[in-house]
This record gives C-alpha cells, structure tokens and sequence, in this order.
C-alpha cells in the first residue's frame, strides 16, 4: 500500500486564449509557433514537434501544449501541495506573458470565446484534432466549438485502490455539476450575452452522448475498474497512432482494435499506448486514467485557477470531508445529477435539487473542504477565499461579467479583454 504522501499528488491543467492587443483577433498558428519557440529559448524548454511544427513544450514533468483554437495550455506537474502547484502557475503566466507581451499578444481567462465566431477561429497544424473535427462533423455533434472556443481548468488526483477510485469517482461525479455552478465563466458568445451562465458546460454535455457526460454507471453497485473498461472499450476511436502519424479510425470501437479488425490498421493488435490514447477522447465530467480528471470547471482568473485544486483536495484527499459527500449523496440517483448537470448551465447557484437550492449546498461542501484542507496542516485553506466569496454573495463570475457588461461597460464585449486578460 502507498502512503498518503505518495499517492495523494496534484496536478492542475489550464487554457486560455490567446488574442492580438491591436484587433482583440484570436492569435494564429503562425504566431502561436513563434511564443512557442520564444519561450523555449529564453525559459530552457524543450520542443514538442509534429513534422516540422512545434506543437508544444516540455520541461521536467511539466508540457505546454498547442489546443485546437490556438489556446494554450498547461498541463502541470504531479505536485504535493497546492502552494506548489499554485506557484507553477504563477511562473507558467509570467513566462508566457513575458514573452507574448512583446509580441502584441495577451491571454483571455474565459470558458468561452467571447467575440468571435467559430469561421474566424483559425485552425492548427495537430492532426488529431483535424480528425476530431472531421469526426464531430460527420456525426452532427458541435464538439468542434467544443474543442476550438472553449478553455477549462481541471485538478488531476490520485486513488490508492480500486475501493479508493469508486468512493472518489462517486463523490466527484456527483459534485461536478456544483463545481460547474461556482466556476462559471462563459456568459457570451460573438459579443453578446449567450443566455448560459456557462456555455463552455453545455457545449460540452452535447459533444458526443457516447463520450461525454456524468457515467450513470459508477453510481450502480457492481461499478469498478472492469465496468469503466467495459464502457471505454465501446466507446468509439477517433484515431490511432502509428509511425508518427494519426490515422482516422471512423467510429471503429476498441474491442473491435482488440480483435484485430481496424481497418485503417488491419490485423494490427492495441499497445497500452493506444489504449491511454484513445481515453484521452472521453469527455465526460470525470476522465478516469492512471488518475482522475475533475473537468467541470470553466477557465478563469489566476485566483480561481488556484481555487479549483483547493476545492477537490479539500474534499477528496480528506477521509471525514470525503465521507461527509458520499452521505450527503446517497439518495441522488444519477437521474437527479444528469438532471443537475443539465440545469446548471442555466441557473448556476440557483438551480433546485431535491427542494434545496444548489447555492445551501455549496455553503456545506465548501465548508467541508475548508476542514479537508485544514486538516492537511499546511495552511491551505486561504485558496478557497475566491468560492468563498461566491457563496457568500451568490454571485459567479459569469454573473459578475453580465452586471459589468450591461452596466459599467454599456454592452461593449471588448472591455472583457482588458478586465480578464492574465
């Protein structure tokens, strides 16, 4: 058995977009080639390529990657503390606004692109996202807004064992949709309110109902590592990986790859790296890996960047606050959080379950995970302060924007830039 000290590691993952100061236009990939490039002379990176493009960075255990709008994104190290991994953060934006400053670029903490429609999003040289557009295409799904407008921020955790993963799973699949609530970020769309408190969510609970999602089946009994593989093998593959190259697998399960009748690779048999490739095109509100990825979460400001991690430690890496959630959920069906997951795009905090308003939870939960991290003894607590707040005046981030936009800004969405640029 692992100790607490070896297991329970964080690592936290951020987007955003890049846009020009001079047109507020996202930045192309000939300017994102060019940051890419800057920051790993100056910062000692090393290049991530695909051909001949540089499609990220790497350093140590952390990687900067090229998203499909141009976004750019920080999957973090497997960190101890969340002073750590609050810090890696900080140095990450200093180092990306250093170097994109001097080019005339800033970076948007947002859900959702807020000016610009999906025509002026320009597209990159990633061949996996080129056959991820053609798939959503071809399936009438709008995941390609999913993957070219929107930018979310997400905590990796670990589990111990399997009894671990399934109280962990449950309680976090089940809580997602409040966390959606308290990170709400994206209320516009081509410059105008869009009617959501956060578009990214519903965009995403529609991209694909084969991978995406609150997995009603963790909640179910029998649930363990056997049934995820069960359902992850049936969901369809997008691509496959070989001879450094992605080829389209047109909707091919991997049971059927198991057997060897993928016709893009006839006859060829899955290593273990397919496998975690083909986990990578799940999207359901929790993604489970070697880990597990907490994906509610609309992209924001610094502060709520730091505040997401806290919120998940504070009650999943806590015996007592993990048991609280697991006693206070036991009679949601996954009907009542399929039914939450829905609503909560909508009315955020205001949204009813079981004749309690989401927003009287929240005060519990984030209660119970002030204790979780207090416990934890390292004075950690202070980055739940930003959900704090939005308990205590009921107002998300989304909300704030829309007062702000209707009133001080007089309907104009290009002042988002300035007030929510890094």
């Amino acid at each position: 058995f692992l100790s607490a000290h070896d297991f329970c590691r964080i690592g936290t993952e951020h987007e955003k977009f890049g846009f020009e100061f001079k047109t507020l236009r996202p930045i192309t990939y000939k300017q994102v080639s060019a940051l890419l490039n800057a920051i790993a002379v100056r910062f000692d990176w090393d290049k991530i390529m695909e051909g001949d493009n540089i499609i990220g960075l790497k350093q140590n255990k952390q990687n900067i990657s090229l998203e499909p709008g141009g976004q750019l994104e920080l999957s973090g190290a497997p960190l101890k503390t969340l002073y750590q991994t609050c810090d890696e953060i900080n140095s990450h934006l200093y180092q990306a606004k250093t170097v994109a400053e001097e080019m005339g670029i800033g970076f948007l903490g947002l859900g959702f692109q807020p000016k610009w429609g999906l025509k002026d999003v320009p597209g990159g040289p990633k061949a996996r996202y080129n056959i991820m557009q053609k798939y959503f295409h071809e399936i009438g799904s709008p995941g390609t807004e999913s993957l070219f407008m929107t930018c979310s921020v997400q905590v990796n955790l670990d589990f111990s064992s399997e009894a671990d993963m399934i109280r962990k799973m449950r309680a976090s699949l089940a809580l997602q949709p409040l966390a959606t609530a308290l990170f709400a970020n994206s209320p516009f769309k081509e410059g105008v309110p869009n009617g959501y408190l956060t578009l990214r969510s519903l965009k995403m609970g529609q991209i694909d109902k084969h991978r995406s999602g609150i997995l009603p089946f963790v909640f179910y009994d029998n649930f363990g590592f056997e049934q995820y593989v069960d359902y992850a093998l049936d969901v369809p593959m997008v691509f496959v990986y070989r001879k450094n190259k992605y080829i389209d697998c047109g909707g091919m399960s991997f049971r059927d790859f198991m057997a060897g009748k993928l016709p893009a690779i006839s006859g060829q048999m899955p290593t273990l790296a397919d496998w975690e490739n083909h986990l990578t095109t799940i999207f359901s509100e929790v993604r489970l890996k070697r880990y597990m990825e907490m994906r509610g979460a609309d992209g924001g400001p610094l502060d709520m960047l730091c505040a997401l991690p806290a919120f998940w430690v504070g009650l999943l890496y806590d015996e007592v606050s993990l048991q609280n959630v697991l006693d206070m959920i036991s009679d949601w069906t996954p009907e009542n959080i399929q039914n939450l997951r829905n609503e909560v795009p909508i009315t955020g905090l205001r949204t009813q379950l079981q004749g309690r308003m989401l927003l009287h939870i929240a005060e519990d939960v984030l209660k119970w995970a002030k204790d979780g991290l207090d416990r934890r003894g390292l004075n950690e607590s202070i980055f739940l302060n930003p959900l704090k707040e939005v308990v205590t005046s009921g107002l998300t981030q989304a909300d704030k924007l829309l007062n702000l936009y209707n009133k001080k800004w007089r309907n104009n969405i290009d002042v988002v830039y300035k007030e929510r640029c890094y």
